[in-house]
């Protein structure tokens, strides 16, 4: 009888082993993060290792479960600090570029928030902004803001800090805009939630961004016509907090822009 249940329990333990790493390669890793109570650079690791049939990254993915079992709710591991870069975030409105570039500011020492809408404001007559059929003016002013954008992040990189920068770049703008950064390291992170969460996410915003563009056209220029720059993330079900921590965890070397050239 005892060997009978010793089997039982092996074969348990096998089938729940199996489920894990089924379901470490089919969540985003925010959410595996959050479902089993590890650090999401953690999460990252155990994904990209078990997929690639690593059995370190079963063995990790194990060990980081067992773990979280006993960690306290301050039991996810710090980041070590980040090289100093420039931190490119985009994403149409309303997908959480200015809550998760506050965030991520606040995450990293010696840093800067730079929020490229801020010199579109700043035209106080003969401003043209962007439609669904921008006129030549509107589009000179929108390439302006972005030339001042990377400029301004540049002079805060060279005084030495590391530079969050957000606004709204779709399309040919995103290489162009790109292409107007001296810092280097130039990453580049895409926030991509699916329309629906966007237009969850602006009905409970007390400002509407959606005056003449809607949701699903902006989305479609995002994913049909923008440039496949850098790490695009998902954001639909994550926190902004859940957001930051991906970033930290992967923009350091999957977002890296090629360095300009002088």
């Amino acid at each position: 009888m005892g060997g009978r249940i010793r089997k039982l329990r092996f074969r348990f333990a096998e089938a729940r082993s199996t489920a894990l790493f089924q379901l470490a390669t089919g969540l985003p890793a925010a959410v595996l993060a959050r479902t089993l109570g590890i650090g999401i650079d953690i999460a990252v690791t155990c994904q990209r290792d078990t997929a690639a049939g690593s059995l370190f990254g079963r063995a990790m993915m194990t060990s980081s479960a067992k773990a979280s079992s006993n960690a306290g709710e301050h039991g996810s591991p710090e980041f070590p600090q980040r090289e100093q870069a420039i931190i490119l975030i985009t994403g149409i409105q309303a997908s959480g570029k200015s809550t998760v570039a506050q965030a991520l500011a606040e995450r990293l020492p010696r840093s800067v928030h730079v929020r490229g809408d801020q010199f579109r404001r700043m035209v106080v007559n003969g401003r043209s902004d962007m439609t669904a059929t921008p006129s030549d003016e509107a589009v000179r002013q929108l390439r302006l803001r972005h030339q001042l954008t990377a400029r301004t992040s540049d002079d805060y990189f060279r005084a030495g800090f590391t530079v969050v920068v957000q606004d709204v770049i779709l399309g040919e703008h995103l290489a162009r805009t790109v292409a107007q950064f001296r810092g280097a390291p130039l990453l580049v992170v895409v926030l991509a939630p699916e329309p629906g969460a966007v237009l969850e996410r602006e009905a409970g915003r007390t400002k509407n961004a959606y005056d003449t563009l809607s949701v699903h056209m902006l989305d479609k220029v995002l994913r049909e016509e923008t440039a496949q720059l850098g790490l695009w993330i998902d954001t639909s079900f994550q926190t902004p907090a859940e957001t930051v921590d991906e970033i930290l965890a992967r923009a350091w070397t999957e977002a890296r822009i090629g360095e300009p050239t002088a």
